[in-house]
Parts: structure tokens; sequence; C-alpha cells
């Protein structure tokens, strides 16, 4: 089981002050094992404030960040699964699912992870999944008038499995859903004195997470 935070378009200070302070007790170090950012970081605190709650973090470069070592792609495996992370600018219509699913096919991913919207979305499409952790602080997005809810997700991977818990702070309270997506895989054949391999079920509760070391890289 690896347990995967999913996060962007933070936009500290620009745009927002800080992450919510209910997030903040949420996201305790020692409890994530790895953390995917969509990008929009903006400022060092903010990138070490992630690495604090997990080593091994992963940041790809969105349209206001100002560090080059950003890359704009990455992609992370957790055997079966492939993951790809862009910021999502590069998505054009914005946001639009079958222009993500040819950025999809082009990183040869079976999840892809963007932002940009400022919403938050996971779905399955064209054998794919697709999600987009939304804004972690609520900050503003031009792309559309009104409130901003802040959100994360929370990405339970076991196997060919991936449970993802989005985290969304609406009318003060923290709201959890839960979305399941199953890759499909061929199964090995099993030898005669053993049984078919079956695809592992999820069983971590959205706030029931096992501790792990810090393993990682330094980005910025």
């Amino acid at each position: 089981m690896v347990l995967v935070l999913i996060i962007g378009d933070l936009h500290i200070p620009h745009r927002a002050h800080d992450l919510p302070a209910k997030f903040r007790k949420l996201l305790v170090p020692g409890k994530i094992q790895q953390i995917l950012c969509t990008g929009n970081v903006c400022d060092r605190e903010t990138y070490d404030y992630l690495r604090s709650i997990a080593g091994d973090v992963y940041v790809v470069r969105g349209d206001y960040d100002e560090s080059a070592s950003f890359p704009p792609s990455t992609t992370i495996v957790h055997t079966p699964i492939r993951i790809g992370v862009i910021h999502g600018h590069q998505c054009v219509p914005t946001g639009d699912l079958d222009a993500l699913s040819a950025i999809a096919r082009q990183m040869d991913v079976d999840v892809l992870v963007s932002g940009h919207t400022h919403t938050f979305q996971a779905i399955a499409y064209g054998g794919r999944f697709f999600v987009n952790p939304g804004s972690a602080t609520g900050a503003w997005t031009g792309l559309y008038d009104g409130e901003t809810t802040p959100s994360f997700a929370l990405m339970d991977i076991q196997g060919a499995v991936v449970v993802t818990y989005v985290y969304q702070l609406v009318e003060g309270e923290v709201r959890v859903e839960k979305i399941e997506y199953r890759k499909e895989v061929e199964a090995p054949k099993p030898a005669q004195s053993q049984s078919p391999t079956s695809i592992p079920q999820s069983s971590v509760a959205p706030q029931n997470i096992p501790s792990s070391p810090q393993t990682g890289q330094t980005f910025w």
C-alpha cells in the first residue's frame, strides 16, 4: 500500500495566505509516503512545508512558479500503475478530457494528475483515470467568477487499485468523498498447484493512515 498526497495550485503568498487550518491538522508528518504537486507552489516556504509532510516530493512547474528547477511533467510508477503529473495549462481547451486523454497517451500513463482549473475532478475516461486535486488554498482563478472550494486528494494505491479520497472544505467543514479506479490487468496464469491472483482491495480509511519513513529528492 502506498498513500500519495495529491495537491496543488496553492498560490502562496500571492493569492492566499496559507492552507486552511483544518487541512493542516490532517496533513501531519509521517503519515503519507509520497506527494505529487501540480504546481503553483510559488514560494520556498510552501515547498519546505510539503517536504515536512513527506520526504518523497514531486512538483511540476505551474504557470506562476518562478523556480526553473521544477519540470513541466513527471511520471511516477507504482507497479502496475503509471502516474503522470502536469500542471494543466498545457491542456487546450482547459480541463478538456479528450485533450487530457491525448496527453495521457503521449505520456503512456494509467493515471493523469493535473491542476490549473482550481476545481476538483476524479473521473475514469477511456480506460484511464484523471484526477485534478483543485486548489488546496481555495485560491482565486481567472477562469471563472465566484469562490473556489479548497480541496486536495489522497490516493491509496494497492496494486492495480487506486482509491482516491477527496477532501473539500465546505462551509467551514471538511467533507470527504471516495472514488475508486481499477486498472484492467491481465491476470498471470497460475501454476497447477496455485490459485489465480486476485486484485487487492483498499482497506485504508481516509483518516487512518499508517506511518512511514521519509525518503525522497529535493527539487527546489
